[in-house]
């Protein structure tokens, strides 16, 4: 498995700018804790938000990112647990060829990706990592070539 470090798919001619079209269930826990995802774990503090995909996958979120990147839906006040949708903002992604691993950020949790997973830069120094099915799910090209 290849260690991924010093990544910036911004220099990459094979990374793709795509949006997520998604609403999510969302809950803020009160204590820190962790959460073992897909790729791998995911430490949160209080506040952070814990979100649930369409497709059943469950990831954590800081509350800096959260806040600028999703809107609440429904009856819940944005902060409150419940339904959410995410802004339309692009990102920069690549369909990994093998089997990988990268840190969320720098001395963060380290995620691993299977190869055909896609490896997202959400903006320098902040990765994530999501499973090619999902991804084909929920994900849709960017109509413009950078945000």
């Amino acid at each position: 498995m290849e260690t991924l470090t010093n990544i910036d798919l911004r220099e990459d001619p094979a990374a793709r700018w795509y949006v997520k079209n998604e609403t999510v269930q969302v809950s803020f826990p009160g204590e820190p804790g962790e959460l073992i995802s897909r790729e791998g774990p995911n430490r949160y503090l209080p506040g952070d938000a814990i979100v649930t995909g369409a497709t059943g996958d469950r990831w954590v979120v800081s509350r800096e990112r959260f806040d600028a990147r999703y809107v609440a839906i429904g009856p819940n006040a944005h902060g409150e647990p419940g339904p959410y949708r995410n802004k339309p903002v692009p990102v920069l992604v690549k369909e990994m060829p093998g089997a990988f691993a990268i840190a969320r950020s720098a001395g963060g949790d380290v995620l691993t990706g299977k190869a055909g997973d896609w490896l997202m830069q959400y903006a320098p120094g902040d990765y994530g990592i999501t499973e090619r099915a999902r991804f084909m799910a929920v994900y849709r090209q960017a109509e413009n070539a950078a945000p």
